[in-house]
């Protein structure tokens, strides 16, 4: 866009506001405007970026828990169809499926 153009629009625009401005104020906030606005240059790099590699961590207390209600389901009659690691044990019981979830909640601060 052109300074001068854009120079007029902001005086007008001021002025429709109730809050005129000089020409002086309004080059100010063009030339800001047109900074602002500049072109951007995003370049990307060569090499891939290296995947880190998470290790998971076993919570022995979730797993314990759910082990004792795998036993308790099954005393129930209810046959334990899937354990997902130490958050989930899917089971069926009276000929309908059920899965039971395990999530330890952080401490409140």
């Amino acid at each position: 866009m052109d300074k001068e153009k854009l120079i007029t629009r902001i005086m007008k625009e001021c002025e429709q506001d109730g809050e005129p401005v000089t020409r002086e104020e309004a080059e100010e906030m063009a030339e800001m405007e047109i900074k602002a606005n500049g072109n951007r240059r995003y370049e990307k790099s060569d090499k891939p970026r290296k995947k880190t590699t998470r290790e998971r961590k076993v919570d022995p207390t979730k797993k314990k828990l759910l082990t004792s209600c795998k036993v308790l389901l099954e005393g129930l009659g209810a046959d334990v169809t899937n354990i997902k690691t130490e958050t989930e044990v899917t089971f069926l019981f009276d000929n309908e499926e059920y899965s039971l979830k395990l999530i330890k909640h952080r401490k409140k601060k």
